[in-house]
């Protein structure tokens, strides 16, 4: 009796660094039964090639311009559930990975990980589990319980959508007219978020709506 091959993984990668998605890549393709369907360099991209090649599992990046990787994973697991995202960043603050559960990630993967850990992440999250990197499963275990943590809310939590997604644009130095643009809202609704978010922040001023991104991982301190 013949077999049957076995279906492989479709992957996307998303990351605005070339030389990192690269490889990734790379390892990806040690890796039997993967296949990497597809690259982007910011989230908005990332949505739109899951939109097209429908992938199993997405490596999303945190920290990427227009639009971050959380706010990027949100919007996936909601409109695309067959899909399955793990995120690959250089953070292990506890509120980086928290947040990234909470918007519905499968898996969180420290950049610095072996090639034997990505393959397992990618293995056990296609399967339909979810997989935090052993360095973090490894601290979580004399932390406080996990549910009191993943029901904490951060600061950044007790925005919109929209909010966030223009408090990093502002952060990246967009102006008002060119947010406008991106969103294709008018300037005015651009301003009325703007307002709104300062509000609920407490920052009425740029450079302080600035550190706070960098400090919630919306943009990254790196140039």
């Amino acid at each position: 009796m013949t077999k049957t091959p076995t279906k492989p993984i479709r992957v996307v990668l998303a990351d605005d660094h070339p030389i990192v998605r690269a490889g990734i890549r790379d390892a990806l393709k040690e890796i039997p039964g993967v296949e990497v369907a597809g690259e982007a360099n910011d989230g908005r991209a990332a949505i739109e090639l899951v939109k097209s090649l429908h992938p199993d599992v997405v490596f999303m990046d945190i920290s990427m311009p227009g639009l971050n990787g959380l706010e990027a994973t949100e919007r996936i697991v909601k409109a695309f559930p067959q899909a399955r995202v793990i995120i690959l960043s250089r953070h292990e603050n506890e509120e980086y990975y928290w947040r990234a559960l909470q918007v519905g990630a499968s898996g969180y993967l420290l950049k610095k990980a072996a090639i034997s850990e990505l393959k397992t992440a990618l293995q056990r999250v296609a399967g339909g589990e979810i997989y935090l990197s052993q360095e973090i499963s490894t601290r979580l275990r004399n932390q406080l319980p996990l549910q009191r943590i993943a029901h904490a809310r951060s600061p950044v939590e007790q925005l919109t959508a929209r909010q966030r997604e223009i408090l990093q644009l502002i952060a990246e130095g967009q102006t008002t007219k060119a947010i406008a643009l991106i969103l294709k809202v008018s300037p005015k609704t651009v301003e009325y978020h703007r307002a709104k978010l300062m509000q609920r922040l407490n920052i009425f001023d740029i450079p302080g709506l600035v550190c706070f991104a960098v400090r919630t991982g919306l943009i990254s301190q790196e140039s």
